[in-house]
C-alpha cells in the first residue's frame, strides 16, 4: 500500500491568517496521525507564510510516523532540517517567492548542486526525495546525485486528468518503471485528490509515497479530517 503524508501547511496558513493559534497545527498533526495518515510533511518557507521554523521544532516530537520536510535548500533551510532530523527531506527548486511549487529540479544543470546537498542530508542519516518531472533523462542525471528517492510533481497528471486520464498518467507510468530501473524510490505530489488518486497509484509502479495537503484539507471542511483521511487511505488501498 502506497504510504500517505498529510500535508498540514494549509492549517498554518489558515492559522496565521488570524494570528493566534487556531487551528493549532501541532494538534491537526497528531490527529492526522490518530486517523491513519502514515506522515506528515511540512514545507517551511523564508517568508513563515505558513508553516514557521518553530512548528518546525515542535512538531518533531509530535511527528511518531514519518516527518517529511520539503523546501529549496538553502544553507537556512540546510541547518533548520539539519536540526530537526527528520526522516525524509524533499528538495524543491521553488524561488523564494513562489506561490506553491510549480517545476521540477533540472537534474542535469544543478548536478553538482544536488550532490553537495544529498551527500550533507545523508551524513546526518536523513533520506533524501529530489522534486522532479517525468523527463527520464532527467531522472538518470537525478540518480547521479546520489538521492534516495524523487517526487514526481503531478500537476499536469491533475490537469489533464477530467480531458483524458490515460494520456495524462502515461509519462508517469513510463517515468517510474525508469526510476524502478535505477533502483530510485517513487513518491508522488501536487493536486492529487479524491478524483484522480486511486487511478494515478494503480497506474504508477511502486509508488511508495504520496503527499497531499491542499485538496485533503479542503476536503475536511465538507466530510471532516477523520473521514477525508479514511477516504483518501481508500483511494490508495
Amino acid at each position: 500500500m502506497t504510504r500517505l503524508s498529510v500535508n498540514i501547511n494549509k492549517i498554518a496558513t489558515l492559522r496565521n491568517s488570524r494570528g493566534g493559534n487556531i487551528p493549532n497545527v501541532l494538534e491537526a498533526a497528531i490527529r492526522c496521525q490518530e486517523y491513519g495518515a502514515q506522515g506528515i510533511t511540512v514545507h517551511p518557507r523564508p517568508d513563515e507564510r505558513h508553516i514557521k521554523k518553530q512548528d518546525v521544532f515542535d512538531l518533531r516530537p509530535i511527528v511518531n510516523t514519518e516527518f517529511n520536510i520539503e523546501g529549496y535548500p538553502s544553507r537556512e533551510f540546510l541547518d533548520l532540517v539539519i536540526g530537526v532530523a527528520p526522516e525524509q527531506v524533499t528538495l524543491v527548486p521553488d524561488a523564494h517567492d513562489a506561490i506553491t511549487s510549480n517545476q521540477g529540479w533540472d537534474a542535469k544543470k544543478h548536478n553538482a548542486f544536488l550532490k553537495d546537498v544529498v551527500s550533507e542530508l545523508q551524513s546526518y542519516n536523513i533520506r533524501t526525495s529530489v522534486f522532479v518531472e517525468t523527463d527520464v533523462n532527467n531522472l538518470e542525471a537525478t540518480k547521479e546525485t546520489g538521492t534516495n528517492r524523487i517526487e514526481f510533481y503531478t500537476e499536469p497528471y491533475a490537469k489533464q486528468f477530467p480531458l483524458n486520464k490515460e494520456a495524462a498518467v502515461k509519462p508517469f507510468t513510463i517515468a517510474a518503471k525508469k526510476a524502478l530501473e535505477l533502483h530510485l524510490g517513487i513518491n508522488a505530489g501536487h493536486d492529487l485528490n479524491l478524483e484522480n488518486l486511486k487511478f494515478f497509484a494503480i497506474k504508477v509502479p511502486g509508488l511508495l509515497e504520496v503527499s497531499i495537503g491542499h485538496a485533503l484539507i479542503a476536503d475536511a471542511l465538507y466530510y471532516g479530517l477523520e473521514k477525508t483521511i479514511h477516504l483518501y487511505l481508500e483511494q490508495l488501498q
